[in-house]
């Protein structure tokens, strides 16, 4: 089950990444805000977040405790969550959709956050660039659905 629960982000990630090929050759094209940071910075890091969220998610499950699989089943409908999101805006382009989209995301990973901390503060901790990360995101969105109304 700990392997399953390091490497359930990065099949999650690596399956999104696969049903939207060719994205960042259709997000270079976009007009995006001046932070925009290169195309290669995002695989990079969201590879590095979904190994984070793995660790975290191994130290809850070590718990063994009610409160440890309640902090689990918000972990899977974050990611659940995290999967649709690059679904709506590369495949789908519906911008603005994924910006409100993004925004509960950032409250199912806050929460997710909260529930990990209250139970061990290093897995809590562990998330913090995730939620740093998706704020930084929904920057972005929010620049695109701006910039091409």
């Amino acid at each position: 089950m700990e392997i399953f629960l390091l490497c359930l982000p990065l099949a999650v990630g690596g399956l999104a990444a696969a049903l939207t090929m060719g994205s960042m050759a259709q997000y270079s094209a976009l007009p995006q805000s001046p932070l925009a940071p290169p195309p290669w910075v995002f695989p990079v890091a969201w590879t590095a977040l979904y190994l984070l969220m793995g660790l975290a998610s191994r130290r809850i499950y070590r718990l063994h405790t009610a409160e440890s699989r309640r902090a689990l089943r918000l972990h899977y409908a974050q990611l659940g969550a995290n999967f649709v999101w690059p679904l709506l805006f590369f495949r789908a382009g519906e911008y603005a959709v994924a910006f409100w989209w993004l925004l509960f995301l950032m409250a199912l990973a806050a929460a997710e956050m909260a529930s990990f901390r209250r139970l061990d503060r290093t897995a809590g901790r562990l998330l913090a660039p995730y939620l740093a990360w998706l704020v930084f995101a929904a920057y972005l969105n929010y620049a695109v659905v701006r910039l091409t109304a």
